[in-house]
C-alpha cells in the first residue's frame, strides 16, 4: 500500500550495499522502482530489518519516513514477531527451548559472530522441533532479538548448525551419507523467514504475512523421504 511493501526475498539476493556488494541489491532495486521509498538510511532506503544473503523469506520495507520511524520503533521495542523455518544437523536436546546467549563480532575471526566478543549484545531465540530424520531436524525458530547471524550462531551453540551454512560448519566432520552429500550441494542456507506479524504504521491494525518454503527447500525435504 502507500506505507509499506512486503517482499518475498529469494536466497542469493543481498539486501543493501556493502563491502563487495555495491550493485544488484534489494536496496538498489527499491530506489529504481519506487520513487516514494523512504530515504531515512542513505544506503538502506526503506530497509527496517534485513535477511542474510542466503536466507529467503518475508521482508518488510517502509515506503515513507513516517512508516520507517514507526516500524523501526516496533523492532526496537521487540513488538514484531518473526517465525523462521530451519533445517539443522542432528537432533536438538531438548526438542524445544530458549537459547539465551549474548553475541557479537568474534575476537579472532571478525567475519563470524559468536559469544566470544568484546562487545556482546543480548540475544534470545526460541525454537521447537517439528520433524526429525536420522541426520536432520526441522525447526520453527522465533528470534526475540534481531542480532546479525543470531539464529545461525545460536543453533550452532547448542550443537545443531543450520544446513548449508558454510561459514559456521567449515570444521564439521560428517559421514559421507547421501543426505549429507546433498546438504553440501544445496548451495544456500536452509533458513527461511516464513512469517512476520506487526502493526500497520498508519492504521495500527495487526497484520500477519506468510510466505511458503521456496521450491529448492521443498525438494530437499522431499529427498529426505526417499
Amino acid at each position: 500500500d502507500n506505507s509499506i511493501l512486503v517482499i518475498d526475498k529469494p536466497a542469493g539476493l543481498v539486501v543493501h550495499p556493502g563491502a563487495g556488494n555495491w550493485e544488484g541489491t534489494l536496496a538498489n532495486a527499491l530506489v529504481y522502482y519506487l520513487n516514494s521509498i523512504s530515504r531515512r538510511e542513505t544506503l538502506r532506503p526503506g530497509i527496517v530489518h534485513r535477511l542474510d544473503k542466503w536466507t529467503s523469506g518475508v521482508l518488510l520495507v517502509a515506503k515513507t519516513e513516517a512508516a520507517h520511524e514507526n516500524l523501526a520503533r516496533q523492532f526496537a521495542e521487540r513488538q514484531i514477531e518473526k517465525t523462521y523455518i530451519a533445517l539443522v544437523f542432528g537432533k536438538p536436546d531438548p526438542s524445544a527451548g530458549i537459547i539465551d546467549l549474548a553475541i557479537g563480532r568474534d575476537l579472532r575471526q571478525p567475519a563470524r559472530i559468536s559469544g566470544r566478543s568484546r562487545r556482546p549484545k543480548t540475544a534470545r531465540t526460541r525454537y521447537e522441533v517439528i520433524r526429525e530424520w536420522r541426520e536432520f531436524s526441522l525447526l520453527k525458530v522465533f528470534p526475540e532479538t534481531g542480532r546479525t547471524h543470531q539464529i545461525r550462531v545460536h543453533l550452532l551453540h547448542i550443537g545443531n548448525p543450520v544446513v548449508g551454512d558454510a561459514l559456521y560448519t567449515k570444521r564439521m566432520r560428517q559421514h559421507e551419507t547421501p543426505a549429507l552429500i546433498r546438504a553440501r550441494r544445496l548451495g544456500r542456507l536452509f533458513l527461511h523467514a516464513q512469517r512476520i506479524e506487526f502493526r500497520h504504521p498508519e492504521t495500527g491494525r495487526t497484520l500477519s504475512v506468510e510466505t511458503p518454503l521456496p521450491g529448492e527447500l521443498k525438494e530437499f525435504l522431499e529427498s529426505l523421504e526417499d
